[in-house]
């Protein structure tokens, strides 16, 4: 099984002390070597993924920043992230893996920036019955590898819906996304794909959830061609 080279965290630490050009250049073929093992890292995540979901694009992200409309001018990023689509239109909802040094790495799932018609339909959702949603959230195995939903907020009801209504809390989220943080010591160890593997393979009734809601209209008629 494929794990996290021993040497990314610490190559990472260093560059976060040295995030110049010069440093990165004479240090690059150390970075080229972390980085095709990171990518090694992402095949088995995916590989494992695939057995008990359908994965369509896995994108590995760039060491470069884009500084063209940043006040931080540092060129590199200093953590090795990749992202994980669920294959479309049937799937919904996707997979995040950041590595970080000093116990900032963590994974996350669900949906980071829902299109606005995506937003609307989840919100009628659970303004009509909120119950399914509710009792998927309340689920031992999905609290207990995740937690609670999180996410950006509206200040108050979004237009067209009712401030008043019970489910508010749910309604005005922007966001649908769960966090799970981990310190060095577990992202180092052999078996850290398997566990991002549980935790991912704990959000498949709240995926399973969204997907139905999202390729339905309101009567439950599919909306796949």
């Amino acid at each position: 099984m494929k794990s996290i080279p021993q040497e990314a965290l610490p190559f990472l630490l260093q560059l976060q002390n040295n995030n110049d050009r010069d440093w990165f250049e004479e240090h690059k073929p150390k970075f080229k070597s972390i980085e095709a093992e990171m990518k090694e890292f992402y095949k088995e995540i995916e590989f494992q993924l695939n057995q008990h979901d359908q994965i369509e694009k896995t994108k590995v992200f760039r060491i470069y920043r884009d500084v063209r409309f940043s006040k931080d001018k540092t060129p590199y990023k200093t953590n090795f992230g990749a992202s994980f689509t669920r294959k479309k239109p049937e799937l919904r909802g996707g997979y995040y893996v950041h590595i970080q040094p000093d116990n900032k790495s963590f994974i996350a799932v669900g949906f980071w920036n829902p299109a606005k018609e995506d937003l609307y339909r989840i919100r009628k959702e659970v303004e009509m019955d909120a119950e399914e949603i509710k009792e998927i959230l309340q689920q031992k195995e999905l609290k207990k590898f995740w937690g609670k939903v999180e996410g950006e907020r509206l200040k108050t009801a979004p237009k067209g819906f009712d401030k008043s209504h019970p489910d508010i809390d749910l309604l005005n989220l922007k966001q649908w996304t769960f966090t799970k943080k981990f310190n060095d010591k577990e992202v180092l160890e052999p078996k850290f794909a398997s566990t991002v593997n549980d935790h991912f393979k704990a959000i498949k009734p709240f995926f399973n959830y969204m997907s139905n809601v999202l390729t339905t209209d309101l009567n439950g008629v599919s909306l796949i061609d």
